[in-house]
C-alpha cells in the first residue's frame, strides 16, 4: 500500500481537530509517540521501523483532502514509558536510538514504567533531568509554548487510570499563568483522556488559556477526544504487541491535523 492510501486510511481513523484564529500563523510539524518500552536487557529493536520511518517521512504527500507534504519535524515527542522497567541498559539503548539513529531533536516526559513500579529507580529520572533539567518543564516551538508534565504514578492504587497529581496540576496551572490569551500551548502527560481520572481537575488548570491540544500515551493505541472543548490527543505506541504507529502533528492557522502513521 502505497504512503498516501495508509495515510488517508489513518486520517479517517483519527479525524481533524480545528481552532479557531488565535491559532499560530507560521505552521509547526512534530511527531508524536509513546510507550517505547526499550526492554531490561537494553533490547529496543522493536522501535527501529518507527525511527526509520519517521526519518524517511519529511516529502511524503498528505492524503488529497488535507494537502501538502509532511514537513520535516521540529522535534519528536514521546509521553512517556520509554523503559519497561529503568535499568541502565534500557536508558542508554534509548539515548543512542534518539541521539545517534532518529535524525530529528527529541523530548519525552516520564510514565509510570520509567518510575520502576513496585521497585522505585531514579536512572530514567536522572536521564531526563541531564536533558531537560526537570522533570517536569517547558519549551517553546514556533509560537507554541508546550507544557510537559511529570506526575507521580501512585502503585497502591493497583489500577492503570490514576489522578494527575496536584503537583503535576500547579505545574500546568502556573506554566500557563502569563501566556499572552491569544498564545497556543499544548500540554502532555503521560496520562491519556481514558487514564486520567480527574480531567476536570487539568481542564480547571488549563483555565482560559489556549491550548489547543492535550497530548498522553499510556494505553497505547492513536485515539482523539474532544472534552469540555479541549483536543486529548492519545499518542500510540511501537512496541510488541501495539499497533506500531506515531502520529504526524500539523499545526498551521486554521486547523491541528493529527495522522498515525503506521511503520
Amino acid at each position: 500500500m502505497n504512503p498516501t492510501a495508509r495515510l488517508l486510511r489513518l486520517c479517517v481513523l483519527l479525524g481533524l481537530c480545528l481552532f479557531g484564529s488565535t491559532a499560530p500563523a507560521a505552521e509547526l510539524t512534530f511527531f508524536g509517540w509513546s510507550d517505547q518500552h526499550v526492554q531490561t536487557d537494553g533490547n529496543g529493536e522493536h522501535l527501529l521501523p518507527a525511527i526509520d520511518t519517521m526519518n524517511g517521512l519529511p516529502g511524503t504527500p498528505y492524503p488529497e483532502s488535507i494537502g501538502g507534504k509532511v514537513a520535516e519535524p521540529t522535534f519528536v515527542f514521546g509521553c512517556g514509558d520509554i523503559s519497561e522497567w529503568p535499568t541502565h541498559a534500557a536508558m542508554k539503548t534509548y539515548d543512542e536510538l534518539i541521539t545517534g539513529r532518529l535524525k530529528f531533536p527529541a523530548y519525552d516526559i516520564l510514565g509510570n514504567h520509567d518510575e520502576g513500579g513496585k521497585s522505585p529507580s531514579e536512572t530514567m529520572k536522572n536521564w531526563l533531568l541531564s536533558r531537560h533539567k526537570a522533570l517536569s518543564y517547558t519549551f517553546e516551538a514556533g509560537a507554541v509554548h508546550f507544557v510537559c508534565v511529570f506526575s507521580k504514578y501512585d502503585e497502591t492504587l493497583n489500577n492503570p487510570a490514576q489522578p494527575l497529581t496536584k503537583e503535576a496540576l500547579d505545574f500546568v496551572r502556573t506554566s500557563l499563568a502569563n501566556l499572552p490569551p491569544e498564545a497556543p500551548a499544548i500540554v502532555a502527560a503521560h496520562l491519556c483522556y481514558d487514564a486520567m481520572t480527574n480531567r476536570d481537575a487539568l481542564v480547571d488548570a488549563i483555565g482560559d488559556a489556549n491550548v489547543i491540544a492535550i497530548l498522553g500515551g499510556h494505553y497505547h493505541k492513536a485515539k482523539v477526544d474532544r472534552y469540555r472543548d479541549r483536543n486529548f490527543i492519545q499518542l500510540p505506541s511501537p512496541a510488541p504487541g501495539s499497533p506500531s504507529e506515531f502520529t504526524v502533528i500539523r499545526i498551521s492557522s486554521d486547523r491541528l491535523v493529527a495522522i498515525p502513521y503506521d511503520s
